[in-house]
C-alpha cells in the first residue's frame, strides 16, 4: 500500500510470519494534576495529506484506506495486533480446511455470510452484495490500484489485459464469464474459486484489507455505480472498466462502525457514530481526521489537547518529547520502506522536465533509461547523515525492496553508498558523456508536511549540484493527491515514496517495485521480462529453498539495474494524549482504526 507517511507503529515479522512479543518501551508523561478531558466524545488525528478517494476498490494509500477501513467492513479481519490471526465480521465463520470451507487443495473457500448486518443506508448485507463488491472492483480495474491483488487468486493473472482485449466482443464475453465464475453464491453462501493455488495466508490477509470492502449494492448503484448487469460485457467494460473518476469518490456505501459525515477537502474528514452497527456501537461519538500538513500549527494542537493523535516529523520531536499529558511509544520494527524511483519514460508534456531536451534547460522523457544516471543518482545519497538528521538514527538502509524480517531478506546483499566520485564517474558516462557536458534541469516533487521526504529531495539536490554547476534540481512541494496522480500519470522525472506490506510476504514488494505491471514499477514504465518470469515463479513455488533462490536473485537484479533505491525501512512512532485509551498497533493497518479507542483516564 502506497504510504503518505510513516504515521504509526509496528510489529515486526519474522520468518514465515511470526509476531515479536517484545514491545518496545512506552514513555508516558502526565501532568501531577491531570486536566478535564477535552471534547470527550470526539477523537480528532492530526496529520498529512488528505485521502486520494472513498471508494474501496479505487484506493491504494494509506490516507484513503484510513478512511475506508473505519467505514467499511470485510468479510474477515485481523485479530488486532496479528497479521496471520483472523476474526470473522461479514462472514459469519473463518475458513479452514478443518471446518470445510476450504477444499480442493485450497482453491476453493467458502464464506458463510453473517445474518441481520445493517448498512448506512438502511439496508442489510447479503451474500449479493459480497458477490457484486468483489465483481465490481474486478471490473473496475483502474490503472496502479489494489485489484491485481484480487485478480492473481481469482483469474490467475494481474491484469485483466493478461486475459485478452475488453474492447473486443468476444475477449469481454469470455472475460466477464470468468469474473462470473470466480465469484458465486450459494445459499447463504459466498464462494470463491481460486485459478491457482495460492497461499492461504496471504489470500486471507488480502481478503482482510480495504481493497475487499463489501459494498452495499443498491446504494452504490445509486451513486451510478456498475449495476450488476452481466447481458453484454463489451458495454460493462467500456463504461465501468478502469474509469478516470470512480462512483464513490466521495460517497460511501458501507456497514462499518463509522459512517462519512463531512469531507471538507483540503480541511478534515469527519465520522460519525453508526449507531445500528452490529458488534455495538463505539464509545465516542466522532472521529475526525484533520490535514494540517504545517508542523507549528500541529504542535500546538497537541500540547493544548485540541488534537488526540498527531504525526510528529522525526526531526521535531525534541519538540514534544517530556510535554506534559503527551504519550509516545518508540522503536517499533515497521513493514514498511522508503525509496526514491526513477521514472524510464516521462510524459512529453510533464510540466517537471523543463524543455523536455538535453539542452541544459530540461531533460528528455527517456533521460533515466540510461543506467549510468540511475547509478549516478544512487551514489550521490548520503544515508548516513539522512538517517540522523530526518530519522533521529530511528532508521536503517536495507539493500533492496524486501524490508529486514520478511521471509528471504538477504542480509548480505551489496548495496549503495554515498560516493560523490563514483557518482561523478558515473554522470559522465550517461548518454555518451551529453549530460556532462550539457547539464540538465528536473523538478522533484514531495507531498507537504513529510519532512523525511522533503530532506531527500534537498539532499539529492545539494549532492548532485555540487558535482557541476550544469546541473539544476528544484524542489518543490504538492498536495498529497496532486503527488500521487502525478506518479500516476508518469510526469515525475523520479519520485520519493513509501510501500507499506498488503501482508508480509516478499512477493507484496518485488511486485509493486519489480513486476512490469506492479504499482511503482508500471507508473516508472520499467520492464525487465527476466524479472516478471522470477516473480510469478516466487509466488507459486512452494519449496521455501527454491523461493529463497529466486528472491536472492531479484534482490540481486535490483542492485544490478538501478529501477530504484531504497531509502529507509524506518522504526515507527505513536504519539497520543494521555487521555486516549483503547490504541494497539497491526503493521499492516493503513491507520488508526478508531472503533477501540475512547478518551478518559484508567
Amino acid at each position: 500500500m502506497i504510504v503518505v507517511a510513516v504515521l504509526i507503529a509496528a510489529i515486526g515479522i519474522g520468518a514465515g510470519v511470526y509476531i515479536s512479543q517484545t514491545v518496545a518501551p512506552t514513555t508516558l508523561v502526565t501532568t501531577p494534576t491531570k486536566p478535564a478531558v477535552k471534547n470527550p466524545d470526539t477523537i480528532i488525528e492530526a496529520t498529512i495529506g488528505e485521502p486520494e478517494t472513498l471508494d474501496p476498490a479505487w484506493a491504494y494509500d494509506t490516507a484513503s484506506g484510513e478512511v475506508i477501513f473505519n467505514m467499511y467492513e470485510t468479510l474477515i479481519f485481523f485479530n488486532r495486533e496479528k497479521v496471520d490471526d483472523f476474526i470473522p465480521l461479514i462472514a459469519e465463520k473463518l475458513p479452514s480446511i478443518e471446518n470445510g470451507l476450504i477444499k480442493d487443495e485450497g482453491r476453493t473457500i467458502i464464506f458463510p455470510i453473517r445474518s441481520g448486518i445493517k448498512t448506512h443506508s438502511g439496508g442489510v448485507i447479503t451474500p449479493e452484495d459480497v458477490e457484486y463488491s468483489f465483481e465490481r472492483a474486478m471490473i473496475q480495474e483502474r490503472d496502479g490500484g489494489p485489484v491485481w491483488m484480487l485478480l492473481e487468486p481469482l483469474l490467475g493473472v494481474e491484469t485483466l489485459a493478461d486475459l485478452g482485449d475488453l474492447s473486443d466482443p468476444n475477449d469481454s464475453a469470455r472475460i466477464g464469464e470468468l469474473i462470473d465464475k470466480a465469484v458465486e453464491i450459494e445459499g447463504n453462501s459466498v464462494v470463491f474459486r481460486l485459478a491457482k493455488p495460492f497461499p492461504t495466508t496471504a489470500f486471507l490477509q488480502i481478503w482482510s484489507q480495504t481493497w475487499a470492502s463489501i459494498v452495499d449494492k443498491e446504494c452504490a448503484i445509486q451513486y451510478g455505480a456498475w449495476p450488476g448487469n452481466k447481458d453484454n460485457w463489451l458495454e460493462v467494460f467500456a463504461k465501468y472498466h478502469n474509469p478516470e473518476t470512480p462512483e464513490l469518490q466521495e460517497a460511501e456505501c458501507g456497514s462499518g462502525p463509522f459512517m462519512l459525515e463531512k469531507w471538507e477537502h483540503g480541511k478534515e474528514v469527519s465520522l460519525v457514530r453508526f449507531d445500528q452497527y452490529w458488534r455495538g456501537p463505539v464509545k465516542i461519538q466522532r472521529a475526525i481526521i484533520k490535514k494540517v500538513d504545517e508542523w507549528s500549527t500541529r504542535k500546538l494542537m497537541f500540547l493544548q489537547g485540541d488534537a488526540d493523535i498527531v504525526y510528529v516529523p522525526r526531526a521535531n520531536v525534541k519538540e514534544v518529547e517530556g510535554a506534559e499529558g503527551i504519550r509516545y511509544v518508540k522503536d517499533l520494527p515497521t513493514l514498511a520502506i522508503d525509496a526514491v524511483f526513477f521514472t524510464f519514460q516521462i510524459d512529453p508534456n510533464s510540466p517537471y522536465i523543463g524543455s523536455g531536451q538535453l539542452d541544459g534547460k530540461g531533460i528528455p522523457p527517456d533521460f533515466f533509461s540510461d543506467i549510468n544516471l540511475r547509478k549516478a543518482f544512487a551514489y550521490a545519497f548520503d544515508w548516513q547523515t539522512f538517517i540522523e538528521q530526518a530519522w533521529l538514527g530511528e532508521a536503517k538502509q536495507v539493500p533492496g525492496p524486501i524490508p529486514e524480517g520478511l521471509p528471504f531478506f538477504n542480509p548480505n546483499q551489496p548495496m549503495y553508498e554515498f560516493n560523490l566520485t563514483k557518482a561523478e564517474e558515473y554522470f559522465k558516462k550517461a548518454w555518451d558523456g551529453e549530460v556532462w557536458e550539457k547539464g540538465f534541469y528536473i523538478e522533484i516533487l514531495y507531498n507537504v508536511g513529510n519532512i523525511p521526504r522533503k530532506t531527500a529531495a534537498e539532499m539529492i539536490k545539494e549532492n548532485v549540484e555540487k558535482l557541476n554547476p550544469k546541473f539544476k534540481i528544484y524542489i518543490r512541494g504538492v498536495e498529497w493527491p496532486t503527488y500521487l496522480r502525478a506518479t500516476v500519470q508518469g510526469q515525475l522525472p523520479l519520485y520519493i515514496i513509501g510501500w507499506l506490506a498488503d501482508y508480509p510476504d516478499p512477493h507484496n514488494f518485488v511486485h509493486p517495485f519489480m513486476d512490469s505491471t506492479g504499482a511503482y514499477a508500471a507508473w516508472q514504465k520499467y520492464s525487465n521480462p527476466k524479472v516478471d518470469e522470477l516473480i510469478e515463479k516466487g509466488i507459486t513455488e512452494t519449496d521455501p529453498s527454491k523461493r529463497r533462490e529466486i528472491y536472492y536473485e531479484l534482490q540481486r537484479i535490483y542492485y544490478e539495474d538501478v529501477p530504484s533505491f531504497v531509502l529507509v525501512q524506518p522504526l515507527g512512532r505513536h504519539w497520543e494524549r494521555d487521555w486516549v485509551q483503547g490504541w494497539y498497533y497491526n503493521p499492516i493497518h493503513p491507520g488508526i482504526y478508531f472503533y477501540d479507542l475512547y478518551k478518559g483516564y484508567p
